[in-house]
C-alpha cells in the first residue's frame, strides 16, 4: 500500500485537478497541464487510450445508497471531459450484481475506470475480472473481498462498525429486516432510521438532510452480504483506495486492512463511510488520479524539467485548494 499523506485535513492527493480552470491564472494552469502531460506520458499502466481520449468513468455504488450519491461527483468529471456511467447496482447478491454489471462493462468500448463505494466495492472486485478494458480500480471505503471472502466477515475482522452492538445478535443490531417472502432470507434489510446519522454518516450532516437520506435508502439481502467472492480482481489491475477514518460502517481498521492487503495507492481522508456525501472533491480527485495512473512509484517518468515543473505547479496550487476544500465542507455538511 502506497499511502500519500497530506498537510491538509482530509489528506487528500495532489490538489491541482480539483479546481475550476476559472479559478487558476493562465501560467499556473499551464504548469497544472504540464503535470497532466507526464501522466498521460506513462506506458503499461495508464487508463488514458492510445490516442489521447479519456477514460470512461463506471460509478458502482454500495448498499443503503443509489446512484444519485455520485451526482457531484460525476459533475465534476463530466465539466473535465470524462464520460461518466453512473449505473445501478441490484442489491440482491454478490454474484448477481457482479453478473448485471460485467455485462453493463462490455457495452463499454476502450478504457475503464471502475470506482465502487462499499459493497460496490465487492462488485467491481468480481465484475471486472477478465475485462481487459478495466484499466483502473478505485474503492471509496469499501470492500475488497479476496477469493472465497465475504464482506460480513470482512467488517467484522476489526471493531469499528456500529452496524451491531451485540456481536452475537442474530441481525445487526442497527438494522431492521423487512420481509419480502416465506423464507428466513427472504427479506430486506435497511439501516433503522435513527441509526442512520450514525452508522452511515457519523453525524457529519445536518439532521434534515441524514433525514432524507435514510429515507431514500436503498436496501440490500443477508445474501448479498454473506455470499462468497468469487473472484480479486485488484491482484492483476492496479488500484486506489480510499480510507474513510471515520467510517462506522464497514469501520476504519477493516478498510486499512483491504487496501494494504490489495496495495492500493491510497489516501486518508476525514470523513464518514458516506464520503459521497460529504467530501465528493476527494473522491473526485482520486478517481482522476487513477484515470492518470499517478501512483508515487511511477513519478519518475518523463523528463527532469518537466518534472520539476509539476511539483512546482502543485505546491503553487496547495493553499488555494486547501481554501476550496475548507470551504466545499462548510457548505456539504455542519453535523461534524
Amino acid at each position: 500500500m502506497k499511502l500519500i499523506r497530506s498537510p491538509f485535513t482530509h489528506r487528500i492527493l495532489a490538489p491541482a485537478a480539483l479546481l475550476p480552470a476559472a479559478l487558476l491564472p493562465a501560467a499556473v494552469l499551464a504548469v497544472a497541464t504540464a503535470g497532466t502531460a507526464v501522466a498521460s506520458e506513462r506506458a503499461g499502466g495508464s487508463a488514458e487510450s492510445q490516442d489521447g481520449g479519456k477514460p470512461t468513468v463506471v460509478l458502482v455504488h454500495g448498499a443503503w445508497a443509489d446512484a444519485s450519491g455520485w451526482d457531484e461527483v460525476s459533475e465534476s468529471l463530466r465539466a473535465q471531459g470524462y464520460p461518466v456511467v453512473a449505473t445501478a447496482n441490484p442489491l440482491r447478491s454478490l454474484s448477481g450484481d457482479a453478473a448485471y454489471l460485467a455485462a453493463r462493462l462490455k457495452t463499454i468500448k476502450g478504457p475503464i475506470v471502475l470506482v465502487g463505494h462499499s459493497y460496490g466495492g465487492a462488485v467491481i472486485t468480481n465484475a471486472a475480472a477478465g475485462n481487459p478494458n478495466v484499466k483502473s480500480l478505485v474503492y471509496i471505503a469499501a470492500f475488497v473481498p479476496d477469493k472465497g471472502e465475504d464482506t460480513l466477515k470482512l467488517a467484522a475482522k476489526f471493531p469499528g462498525s456500529h452496524l451491531s452492538d451485540d456481536p452475537n445478535a442474530p441481525l445487526p443490531t442497527a438494522l431492521d429486516a423487512v420481509p419480502l417472502g416465506s423464507g428466513p432470507t427472504d427479506v430486506d434489510l435497511y439501516i433503522k432510521a435513527d441509526k442512520f446519522s450514525d452508522v452511515f454518516l457519523s453525524d457529519r450532516l445536518d439532521k434534515a438532510k441524514a433525514a432524507a437520506l435514510a429515507a431514500s435508502q436503498r436496501p440490500v439481502t443477508p445474501i448479498a452480504g454473506a455470499e462468497p467472492s468469487k473472484a480479486a480482481a485488484w491482484k492483476t489491475i492496479p488500484s486506489w483506495y480510499l480510507v474513510a477514518t471515520d467510517d462506522r460502517t464497514i469501520g476504519t481498521e477493516n478498510l486499512r486492512f483491504m487496501a494494504k492487503r490489495a496495495g492500493s495507492t491510497t489516501v486518508e481522508v476525514d470523513a464518514p463511510h458516506a464520503v459521497l456525501e460529504t467530501n465528493p472533491d476527494a473522491v473526485t480527485h482520486l478517481i482522476l488520479q487513477a484515470a492518470h495512473d499517478n501512483r508515487p512509484s511511477l513519478a519518475k517518468t518523463g523528463t527532469s524539467t518537466t518534472r520539476t515543473a509539476a511539483l512546482g505547479g502543485a505546491a503553487a496550487l496547495a493553499v488555494a485548494a486547501g481554501a476550496v476544500l475548507v470551504i466545499r465542507t462548510r457548505r456539504s455538511g455542519s453535523g461534524a
